[in-house]
């Protein structure tokens, strides 16, 4: 079967590979989308410590469900529209122990540390299978990293007379400025591109700050009274974007991290102390998260055509991937249609 792989940085190709075999307690679904996320464009090229080339990427998926192994429980049918859970756990370590699988010690997520399923087919454990409803398999594909920015927010615990700034409006801090508006909280959205803020605005954003031309801090004390953010959802990976969470949260602020910053990141801890931070990981999604993003969907209040940037073929994926990384503020998601 028709399989993308990344060989080596800056190469990716059409390989074949064989199709896998359905054991028990499995499902074999048909790959219809897989969406390109952050994680793969550093892998393209060559940033991502994590993978070892050759790899598959993807672990945003689409799929439908083409046979059912023996041993699974009643609840799947064939034709059945799903979206994959990426993630393992080991079920021993202190994550897993304390019920946040999200987590795991010896987590391996398709695409990362092991092959992901950019494929025409895949065989994964049931439980790792998420029914979508009516959800189409092309927006199934934007479900996983939705639910990064749903988690988030629910790792901040947010309130409906809660604050909430969100830097970064990629995908998954879209997820966060959805989930916040959602919970009743006022949102502020900031990133460096003026489309993107102004879909955040359509998402839930009461507010919108672009960095590039204003002073974040300044503006976040006005529109707190100059009281700062309860909350402070960092969805960007940079030192400047870790530093300013810490900067604009208030006192006794809670304070979320979802993005990797590739460098080390110099703090005036004396703001941790001073300011009584709550300072909290968000790592992946867990099962409850993509259940709200898939409640979410059914709404029909998400602006699905906006965040697609764009839907290529495998043979196409190399050349998306180039663009991408060469205008990489301007792609929400790249779908990779099999």
């Amino acid at each position: 079967m028709k399989a993308v792989q990344i060989v080596a940085p800056s190469d990716m190709k059409v390989v074949e590979i064989e199709r896998p075999e359905l054991h028990a307690g499995e499902v074999l679904v048909k790959i219809a989308y897989v969406g390109f996320c952050g994680s793969d464009l550093n892998t393209y090229l060559g940033r991502n410590p994590m993978v070892k080339l050759p790899v598959i990427p993807g672990h945003e998926v689409g799929a439908v469900v083409e046979d059912i192994g023996p041993d699974v429980p009643e609840g799947f049918s064939k034709g059945m529209y799903v979206t994959v859970n990426p993630y393992t756990n080991c079920g021993k370590c202190a994550s897993c122990r304390n019920g946040r699988v999200n987590a795991c010690e010896h987590n391996e997520t398709l695409g990362v540390q092991r092959n992901g399923v950019m494929c025409e087919y895949a065989v994964l454990p049931w439980t790792k299978i998420i029914p979508a409803g009516n959800i189409s398999p092309r927006d199934c594909a934007l479900i996983e990293p939705m639910s990064v920015g749903f988690h988030a927010v629910s790792r901040a615990q947010v309130i409906d007379n809660d604050v909430v700034v969100v830097i970064g409006c990629g995908m998954v801090g879209m997820g966060a400025v959805v989930r916040a508006s959602l919970r009743g909280a006022t949102v502020i959205a900031v990133d460096l591109d003026d489309e993107k803020l102004a879909l955040a605005h359509r998402t839930g954003a009461t507010y919108v700050i672009n960095s590039k031309t204003e002073d974040v801090r300044e503006r976040v004390r006005q529109l707190t009274d100059g009281l700062g953010a309860d909350v402070v959802i960092e969805a960007v990976g940079s030192p400047v974007t870790y530093v300013m969470a810490v900067d604009v949260v208030s006192f006794t602020g809670r304070v979320v991290c979802i993005g990797y910053a590739k460098s080390e990141v110099a703090f005036q801890t004396k703001y941790f102390v001073q300011k009584e931070l709550d300072i909290r990981g968000s790592r992946n999604a867990l099962p409850a998260d993509f259940r709200a993003v898939i409640h979410y969907l059914q709404s029909g209040n998400c602006p699905i055509e906006e965040f697609i940037s764009a839907v290529v073929a495998p043979e196409e994926a190399q050349q998306a991937m180039e663009q991408w990384a060469a205008n990489p503020g301007k792609v929400f998601r790249i779908l990779v249609k099999f």
